[in-house]
């Protein structure tokens, strides 16, 4: 599997070349840039808001339309099983419910957390089972600060996190401190397979491709 991050919450991941899928597309009008074209079968939404729903940033990698999830459910596309849970906050206040996906690629398990805000409960977090590639949100501004996306990495466990959502080098620079990390080089995208995971969590910096 090969991820590509276009900043934010938008990345493109592929299997083999066979099935493509953009998550969260941003709109130009939001102050984070502008997306290139983007070709993908499925496109997911974590919040109907412009900063993660602008689907019009996609274009089909072949004839058809794009398939567009936008809530929880169970899918299955191409081959790929996507499970979307909804993350709904315990006690009112500012934190959104927004959906979270889960990505069965050929039994590599991607788990997606869009514009999560809040530490969900236990039983949210079980609905996103086994999580081999955690993309978390760690930039604050409506979504996980530093210190929550840590406390919540520590819940899941995953194999490799990505951070994502994510604009100052001041926001990386505290998440890396909260995982005890001081110098980690991006890289322009991650390839992986389930047989290649680490066996401790390994946090993983992408570039933004543009």
């Amino acid at each position: 599997m090969e991820l590509t991050w276009y900043g934010h919450s938008c990345f493109r991941m592929t299997e083999r070349g066979v099935l493509a899928v953009v998550t969260d597309p941003f709109s130009p009008n939001v102050g984070l840039g502008e997306l290139p074209k983007l070709k993908a079968d499925v496109v997911t939404i974590s919040r109907d808001e412009p900063r993660y729903n602008y689907v019009s940033a996609v274009t089909s990698a072949q004839r058809g339309e794009v398939y567009k999830v936008t809530g929880p459910g169970e899918y299955e596309i191409g081959g790929v099983f996507i499970i979307g849970s909804v993350m709904r906050p315990e006690k009112k206040g500012n934190a959104q419910k927004s959906t979270a996906y889960a990505f069965n690629f050929d039994g590599l398990i991607v788990a997606h957390l869009g514009g999560l805000s809040f530490i969900p409960s236990q039983s949210q977090i079980d609905a996103l089972e086994t999580v081999d590639v955690l993309l978390v949100p760690i930039g604050g501004n409506g979504e996980l600060t530093p210190a929550q996306a840590s406390e919540l990495i520590s819940m899941i466990e995953p194999s490799i996190v990505i951070p994502m959502g994510y604009s100052s080098k001041d926001s990386l620079n505290k998440f890396l401190k909260e995982m005890g990390l001081t110098n980690v080089k991006p890289q322009e995208m991650l390839k992986i397979t389930r047989s290649s995971l680490p066996e401790d969590t390994q946090v993983v910096l992408l570039e933004v491709k543009r």
